[in-house]
């Protein structure tokens, strides 16, 4: 059942204008993906939210005055609560309330299809409650100090603080196991010199969308933040006959609650393995540059911006004229459009070709595994086969430390 939701933020006297507009609007995405319809938002401006009330007690009237016009279900606030504000305003309205993080965290609990990405939503859900049970029983043995009060409800707290360490404890023991297997995955693609793509990129940029044209797959696309959330590998040819893995993985976002970034670090990692790295970005969103940097941020956290990368500008068919790519090397296209897909393959194989080492071999006709070997590992520029000596005569290009490389 969709919800009457209204938004309440506070625009702080150091926000940048433009940015604080955008934080809004992605809320309001997000409110919308959750199923939410976003019926009225209430904004104040401040130099810093109100400690115990997120807003000021005159815009607290106007709220209350359109939960009871509007039929208001659910308050959502743009920035993370504190447990003191989060249980005041409850107090105050009678009515359920959430932060924009909750709000994430709900998302992605409805999203996360594998046992993996469950676990990873619930680890993030838990820590992100653990701090603010803590703040209500530090708040309720202050306040109740009569008898009857406090004890009990302490008690209970603390009891529900022990049930969920125990249960963050055990989500983590179960998550190792399954990190252990990706780990195992990756070091076999490691071992057999597979190379390794990674899709990155600002939410609803349409990453998923390049990955099932590139692999011809059916990964989850949708128009809506946070469509993918389990990271999804599939194989891909390049041009010359190369076969490399491309993973698609979680959209990055501004603002991310830090207990999902860090639930899902087993999920980016993927990305720190990556030989090469696809940041796809949506070209004709108005805050394209703002969402960049977020990626690029991330990347730096995960240790990951070292990886040569192609920036992908996708959805060129509703990018403006004066379009102008910010990062560099960059490529501009339509995921949709084959043409585009194609030239965006070879500049792949161009990128790689910058960064790898030539070689030139003569194999034996009769050797036709090691022929097989740098047909599969290698971008072949150049192949002849002489009769008279039944051999091949290849020209290419190979990672400089791949074993294949001939000693000279």
């Amino acid at each position: 059942m969709e919800e009457n939701v209204l938004i309440i933020a506070v625009q702080k006297k150091l926000d940048d204008e433009t940015r604080f507009h955008y934080s809004l609007e992605e809320l309001k995405s997000l409110t919308e993906t959750a199923k939410g319809i976003v019926v009225d938002s209430v904004i104040q401006k401040r130099d810093r939210a109100h400690p115990a009330l997120y807003l000021g007690t005159g815009k607290l009237e106007e709220v209350e005055e359109i939960i009871e016009e509007k039929e208001i279900d659910l308050l959502i606030a743009n920035d993370e609560l504190s447990a003191s504000q989060m249980r005041n305003l409850q107090e105050q309205f009678d009515l359920p309330i959430i932060d924009r993080s909750q709000l994430i965290l709900d998302i992605f609990a409805s999203r996360a299809k594998t046992s993996e990405g469950k676990l990873q939503v619930e680890l993030a859900q838990y820590q992100y409650l653990l701090p603010r049970l803590h703040g209500q029983g530090h708040a309720m043995s202050r306040l109740g100090g009569g008898i009857g009060t406090r004890g009990p409800g302490e008690t209970k707290l603390e009891s529900d603080r022990r049930h969920i360490n125990r249960r963050i404890d055990e989500v983590k023991r179960r998550l190792a196991t399954v990190v252990n297997q990706r780990e195992q995955y990756r070091n076999r693609r490691k071992t057999n010199h597979t190379f390794q793509i990674a899709i990155v990129g600002y939410t609803n940029a349409g990453k998923s969308t390049l990955f099932n044209r590139l692999t011809r797959s059916d990964a989850f696309e949708e128009d809506q933040l946070f469509a993918t959330l389990d990271p999804m590998s599939r194989q891909m040819k390049l041009p010359s006959g190369l076969t490399v893995v491309i993973t698609d993985t979680v959209g990055f976002m501004q603002d991310l609650p830090t207990a999902l970034i860090a639930a899902f670090r087993s999920t980016l990692e993927e990305v720190a393995e990556a030989d090469f790295i696809y940041h796809v970005v949506d070209a004709s969103h108005p805050d394209q540059g703002q969402h960049q940097e977020t990626v690029l941020s991330l990347l730096k956290e995960l240790k990951a911006d070292h990886i040569p990368s192609l920036t992908i500008y996708n959805k060129k068919d509703l990018i403006r004229a004066d379009f102008l790519p910010i990062n560099q090397p960059a490529i501009t296209i339509s995921a949709f459009d084959e043409a585009d897909r194609k030239r965006l393959l070879n500049k792949t194989q161009e990128s790689m070709k910058n960064n790898w080492k030539r070689y030139e071999c003569v194999i034996s006709a009769s050797d036709g595994k090691k022929l097989q070997q740098y047909r599969q590992h290698s971008i072949i520029v150049s192949e002849e086969f002489t009769e008279s000596s039944e051999t091949y005569h290849l020209e290419g290009y190979l990672p400089e430390d791949h074993p294949l490389q001939p000693k000279h």
